[in-house]
């Protein structure tokens, strides 16, 4: 969220608005989710949404986030293989989930609304790849993979293969599909010592 100038914002009317929206996000679905019900739900004046957020499209997605955080903490095992498992373990069964539909009913929408992808590639893909990304460099420090593996290949077979399936082809994502494309991904990357 990028505060624009002027005086701070208030952390329960803010909590207010991203709860209202993700409410009603579940509820009726992004399409029929307006500024106008949000102000209302939020028992807020639509200036105040418009002072902290560029469009409804950034609200609901910052409410979306704001709710699902929780729910994809990022591991530490002490072992690469194992924190990626956990990772897009929990990220496939978070989007198989009520919850999670609405992520993907999210990206749908975006193929219309350019506001909405813009704000879903800066505010979800973007910090998410940031968080592979940590991940992955942990286990280059400590030595679990090989440095000429190229981790935004590991990061696409991963993730890119779930939303296929999850967008795309209609499969089953579950545990053990979850499991075999993080064995193939990390083939050839893991350290040989």
């Amino acid at each position: 969220m990028q505060a624009k100038r002027g005086r701070p914002r208030n952390l329960e009317t803010q909590n207010a608005i991203l709860d209202a929206s993700y409410q009603l996000l579940l509820e009726s679905g992004f399409g029929s989710v307006t500024v106008e019900k949000i102000a209302e739900q939020a028992k807020v004046s639509k200036a105040t949404i418009y002072k902290w957020w560029p469009n409804k499209a950034a609200v609901v997605m910052d409410g979306f986030l704001s709710a699902a955080a929780a729910r994809l903490p990022v591991p530490d095992t002490g072992s690469a293989y194992k924190d990626i498992l956990e990772h897009a373990t929990g990220l496939a069964r978070f989007l198989v989930s009520r919850e999670g539909a609405v992520l993907l009913q999210i990206i749908g929408e975006g193929q219309a609304d350019p506001a909405l992808a813009d704000a879903f590639r800066t505010r979800y893909v973007q910090p998410r790849r940031l968080e592979v990304r940590g991940i992955l460099d942990r286990g280059l420090q400590r030595g679990d993979l090989n440095p000429k593996a190229d981790f935004a290949l590991i990061t696409d077979i991963i993730y890119g293969s779930i939303f296929y399936r999850l967008l795309v082809s209609g499969d089953r994502v579950d545990d053990p599909y979850v499991e075999q494309l993080v064995v193939q991904a990390f083939h050839g990357a893991l350290s040989e010592s």
